[in-house]
């Protein structure tokens, strides 16, 4: 495999929180890892764009070369569902596989953690019986759960290092997070490389979730000083390397350290996220927009909505950051990076309806993630909030 451009990152290798192998090119370890995970027949899950793409058939051809195939599942959605999920299981039983690689964005990621989940888990038992609510995951079969490999190839869900994936409800609209224990990842592989062909907006929203995942972690009350150190390092990775990587997408130091950015973001969000999410999880459900992408239109609103709650730690972040002006340094340094990555100027120009937003704001206010939000989000303030992002 070629490589877009000199790079002086290092390889590592790290074991936190999983195993994970970072570095350029990479993902020509991918049958020994799979095999090293006693996979012997896997399913590559990804989603319908990357399915085509050169990356995709190179790690196809990996596989191939360590004789494990090359079966491929990819009718993901962009914010998959449960028909997706269904249609996955069925290919993977099938098929005969006994593990998953998880392959692309949020999306097959997700996707192809569902599929692991529930391939073999009793016939009574719903994806929605899962929901990350209290001890609900122990009414899944642990043991039961096929082992999964991940390989991003953005930068920004950080779901190869987390252990639970985004399920749309088809019927009802609802976006509800799926967890169980062993939904962590036995190896993911960080290769920087398969960054460099995403598309521009794809670059810019799946950043952009990456900063919302350290922001709303880093703002969250809760305490997790571990958390806390992981995410405002985060920040300053997407600080200084997102406009990077937008401007010149095969650059790929800035690749890499955005790659570290979403797996730290994903990793910080143990400690709580917000009303970025909480807002952000209805409108992508309903109207369909990228997720990463919704985030950044709704970051500098929710900001503000916060700002008597979380100045002075903000204040102190534009400090560490060496971004001048407390809080409101902070905010315009937001509106520069939204402004540079051509983020939408708000949920209209998203297409969302004033129609809806009574809607919405139920939807926000049973999202989990609300629960972290630094002020309590409430009927009232959450309506408002919404108007404020209109």
């Amino acid at each position: 495999m070629t490589h877009p451009a000199a790079h002086s990152v290092p390889n590592r290798n790290w074991s936190y929180p999983t195993a994970i192998k970072f570095g350029v090119g990479r993902i020509a370890e991918l049958a020994e890892h799979v095999k090293s995970a006693g996979i012997q027949k896997p399913l590559l899950v990804t989603d319908k764009a990357l399915a085509s793409l050169p990356i995709t058939a190179a790690a196809l051809d990996v596989l191939e070369a360590g004789g494990l195939g090359r079966a491929v599942f990819s009718e993901v959605d962009p914010n998959p569902n449960e028909k997706n999920m269904a249609d996955g299981i069925a290919v993977y039983l099938a098929g005969g596989h006994d593990g998953v690689i998880c392959f692309g964005g949020g999306s097959g990621l997700d996707l192809g953690k569902m599929i692991a989940l529930m391939a073999h888990q009793r016939k009574d038992l719903s994806v929605w019986d899962l929901e990350d609510i209290d001890d609900w995951y122990t009414r899944a079969d642990g043991s039961k759960v096929a082992p999964i490999i991940a390989v991003p190839t953005t930068a920004g869900t950080g779901s190869e290092v987390g252990r639970a994936g985004v399920l749309t409800n088809s019927v009802t609209h609802k976006k509800k997070i799926i967890f169980h224990p062993t939904l962590m990842p036995k190896v993911t592989i960080c290769d920087p490389a398969l960054t460099t062909g995403m598309p521009k907006f794809i670059t810019a929203g799946t950043g952009m979730d990456a900063l919302a995942h350290c922001l709303e972690a880093y703002c969250s009350p809760f305490y997790h000083p571990m958390s806390q150190g992981i995410a405002l390092e985060g920040m300053r990775l997407v600080f200084e390397n997102l406009t990077k990587v937008y401007d010149n997408p095969m650059d790929l130091d800035a690749r890499a350290h955005m790659m570290s950015a979403a797996a730290m973001g994903a990793v910080a969000f143990q400690k709580g996220l917000g009303a970025i999410h909480s807002l952000s999880h209805p409108v992508g459900a309903v109207y369909g927009t990228h997720h990463g992408t919704t985030n950044a239109v709704v970051m500098p609103m929710v900001l503000d909505f916060n700002r008597a709650t979380i100045e002075d730690r903000i204040t102190a972040a534009a400090a560490y950051l060496g971004i001048a002006g407390g809080f409101d340094g902070f905010r315009a340094r937001v509106m520069e990076l939204r402004a540079h990555l051509g983020i939408p100027a708000n949920l209209t120009a998203m297409g969302v309806k004033p129609a809806d937003l009574d809607m919405l704001t139920d939807m926000a206010l049973e999202d989990p993630s609300c629960g972290g939000n630094p002020v309590v989000m409430t009927r009232e303030n959450t309506r408002a909030l919404y108007d404020a992002c209109m």
